[in-house]
């Protein structure tokens, strides 16, 4: 049985997958890491097959044609035999000392009388170029080393949201709800930590670093002229997140409180990104972005719109918009995200 099922989504990946599937090895016997070749035309491929030559009944090839992140992460779902599901993308790794501490609790976890439902584990912000590397924590939002449901989670900060990078989710779990990734978009992770949470019943917070998140290649999703020149990918992952919430009904006030967070911060970065491309087609897009919101549920446009971040982000005029984009800049150079 395998305790835990890594997809590593790898597209023209030959530079540093190598980095990232050597990093997920220690874990040996008890996972399972399953190399998604997602239409490479590189030597993305031949490396792959070459890592499940050389760890059969550990690694596996798996080779589809080119469908993006997110249908790469679909198909290591429909493969994955693992009872955990963990994305690592391919210039991403993780640290070993943390890695067997998540083993080990996964596996205690799993004679317990309760399910785990998600794992959350702290990832770093390895920024090229940083003598500093930020670590993303949830020791004050969630209590470690406990089971618990979202009545025992605390208050999330601004800017500290669950990332793809932070959590492990138990695969039948992913599998039940649905969980369907759009293919050819970029920025779907974010759906991949929004959509499961209603059915997550069980949390369990480990307060290790065990994800390294590499960030300061130019071609990079999160750079940010490269998310001007996707903005459009930007919105429809917006627009799908908006459709999942809204007129939803999630009883748990701390869990909705929290979604709604973080739909407005995904309002946020759609918005800023319109304002920085600087276009009346842009400033239209972004328009209609908040139109759309407000059409799909009243409540949730009122709450957005009229909170601190959606006032900020919709400043009328050209000076207004520098104020956005100033905040933007301050929040940016705080957070280093990208």
């Amino acid at each position: 049985m395998k305790i835990l099922s890594f997809v590593v989504p790898c597209y023209n990946s030959e530079d540093y997958m190598k980095h990232c599937i050597d990093s997920l090895l220690i874990g040996g016997e008890d996972v399972e890491i399953l190399v998604v070749d997602d239409g490479s035309s590189d030597g993305t491929a031949e490396i792959a097959d070459e890592y499940e030559k050389s760890y059969p009944g550990i690694v596996k090839a798996i080779h589809k044609e080119n469908g993006g992140h997110g249908d790469a992460i679909n198909t290591g779902l429909e493969h994955a035999s693992g009872l955990f599901f963990k994305c690592v993308d391919s210039d991403d790794w993780v640290d070993a000392d943390a890695y067997r501490k998540v083993l080990a609790k996964l596996r205690e976890l799993l004679y317990g009388d309760t399910m785990l439902d998600m794992m959350v584990c702290n990832f770093v912000y390895d920024k090229k170029g940083a003598r500093h590397k930020k670590v993303m924590t949830y020791r004050f939002a969630l209590p470690e080393n406990k089971l618990i449901t979202w009545d025992k989670v605390r208050k999330f900060h601004k800017g500290q949201y669950l990332l793809m990078h932070s959590v492990i989710y138990r695969t039948k779990l992913l599998r039940d709800c649905g969980l369907c990734l759009p293919k050819h978009t970029f920025y779907c992770d974010n759906i991949f930590v929004f959509e499961p949470l209603p059915f997550v019943k069980t949390i369990y917070y480990l307060n290790v670093n065990f994800y390294r998140y590499f960030i300061g290649r130019d071609d990079q999703s999160v750079n940010e002229k490269v998310m001007i020149g996707r903005v459009d990918q930007q919105i429809k992952i917006t627009k799908i997140m908006i459709d999942f919430l809204a007129g939803r009904n999630i009883p748990n006030r701390k869990l909705r409180n929290y979604m709604v967070s973080y739909l407005e911060i995904m309002m946020t970065v759609s918005s800023i990104m319109l304002i920085r491309a600087d276009t009346e087609e842009a400033l239209e897009k972004k328009e209609e972005l908040w139109r759309y919101l407000g059409e799909k549920d009243g409540f949730l446009f009122m709450k957005i719109r009229y909170g601190i971040l959606g006032r900020t982000m919709n400043l009328p005029g050209k000076h207004g918009r520098k104020l956005s984009v100033a905040g933007y800049k301050l929040a940016h150079w705080f957070v280093g995200f990208n």
